[in-house]
């Protein structure tokens, strides 16, 4: 009789460290720009609703009144961060980026650590910020990398169809 030798119900921290992990498989193209776009447009409408969650609760703690300020801001982008940073450090992939077969991973084919989720967050709104030229570097990147994918040491590749 085999042992397990893992506790199930051990709690690991989503954040943790995950250089010992690795992706079964990590040997596939890089993905082009209109498909990580596409991505992009699903995964923007999950972070539009978490966005609304975070504002009725708001909302709700201000006696029905309009939210505005620091405090607010900061919890949307907190979240926003969360949102992403779960996926990408768990399993690689996003709701969106599901639905189009892409994953994110380190350089060396294994999940983002919180650092390197935390640099590609916030070099991707850097991307966005100066007119997408981050995004549309990949039409003139030899490996198809973004500026973001450069900053943080990783890749969105596109997964094959099973």
């Amino acid at each position: 009789m085999r042992h397990c030798t893992h506790n199930i119900l051990t709690p690991t921290p989503w954040l943790s460290n995950v250089s010992n992990r690795r992706f079964k498989t990590h040997n596939h193209p890089n993905a082009s720009l209109i498909k990580r776009l596409l991505a992009m447009v699903y995964d923007s409408l999950l972070v539009m609703a978490v966005w609304m969650l975070v504002g009725y609760i708001f909302i709700a703690f201000n006696d029905g009144e309009a939210v505005t300020g620091p405090m607010f801001n900061s919890t949307v982008f907190l979240v926003t961060f969360l949102f992403f940073a779960f996926f990408w450090t768990r399993s690689g992939q996003t709701l969106g980026m599901l639905a189009w077969r892409l994953r994110v991973e380190s350089d060396q084919g294994q999940p983002l650590n919180a650092k390197q989720a935390l640099l590609r967050f916030m070099a991707a709104i850097f991307s966005a910020l100066v007119f997408g030229l981050g995004y549309w570097w990949i039409m003139f990147d030899s490996n198809k990398l973004s500026w973001h994918d450069h900053w943080s040491n990783s890749r969105v590749v596109q997964l094959p169809k099973y």
